[in-house]
């Protein structure tokens, strides 16, 4: 289980690459807090059980903090 958070580190690595090179920082700078997070967790040594309450966690704080951004601070229409 831990080999699937380095993959998600990995991915998320190469996303944090293409925002930075594409001018996004912002974007950039969460994905790289992701991939450390991620990577972190991944050398922890946890059990699976706990490597599955983690990824849980991870998507219920993501599924809330995309919610809120899309409800309260996304401009409908924007790049018009």
């Amino acid at each position: 289980m831990d080999r699937m958070f380095r993959v998600l580190a990995f991915w998320t690595g190469i996303f944090t690459v293409m925002f930075f090179v594409g001018d996004m920082n912002k974007t950039a700078l969460l994905f790289l807090v992701q991939t450390v997070f991620f990577l972190t967790l991944s050398y922890l040594k946890l059990s699976e059980r706990m490597y599955m309450y983690m990824f849980g966690a991870y998507l219920t704080v993501f599924f809330i903090g995309f919610t809120w951004y899309s409800e309260f601070i996304l401009v409908p229409g924007f790049g018009h």
